[in-house]
């Protein structure tokens, strides 16, 4: 498996810190993120998850621990919006030019507005798809933010 994808190399042309960790990737596994902080062996709340979603007709990107919810109600307000949808897995990967279980909010085609959970701050450091299944790039919450022009917002469901 290579180390080098889109997101890695937007990771590196932005002088961000990062480490890849490689996992086995099952593409059986119910929940996606939950599998990977199994297979890396880290809790899932410091795998964050990658979805594609619309509000109000625009993609967005938002990136959240791997074993909560995204609020609808909480996504839409986060990019000032009324309504929210999670994207078709096909529209997803056509907008970010990435496979499902490989989409990170790095390298995608075309950037569109971000938004990371604002607890994920907390953490010292996260891990979010590195542009590949099977690939995680592990950084600073703060660095991602950053490097994405991204928000931290309250985007999980209570």
């Amino acid at each position: 498996m290579s180390k080098t994808t889109r997101a890695t190399q937007m990771l590196t042309k932005a002088g961000v810190a990062f480490t890849t960790v490689s996992y086995e990737y099952d593409p059986n596994a119910e929940r996606i993120g939950l599998q990977a902080a199994e297979s890396i062996g880290e809790p899932p709340h410091l795998v964050l998850k990658t979805l594609m979603a619309d509000v109000d007709g625009r993609a967005v990107c938002v990136a959240v621990p791997s074993d909560r919810e995204v609020s609808m109600k909480k996504l839409a307000a986060a990019f000032g919006g009324k309504s929210a949808h999670m994207m078709k897995p096909a529209d997803a990967e056509r907008a970010t030019g990435y496979h499902v279980g490989g989409i990170s909010p790095f390298g995608q085609k075309k950037m569109v507005p971000t938004a990371i959970e604002v607890q994920s701050m907390e953490h010292a450091y996260v891990y979010m798809n590195g542009g590949q299944r099977g690939l995680q790039v592990r950084l600073s919450p703060k660095d991602a933010l950053a490097a994405l022009k991204a928000k931290a917002a309250s985007l999980v469901a209570d």
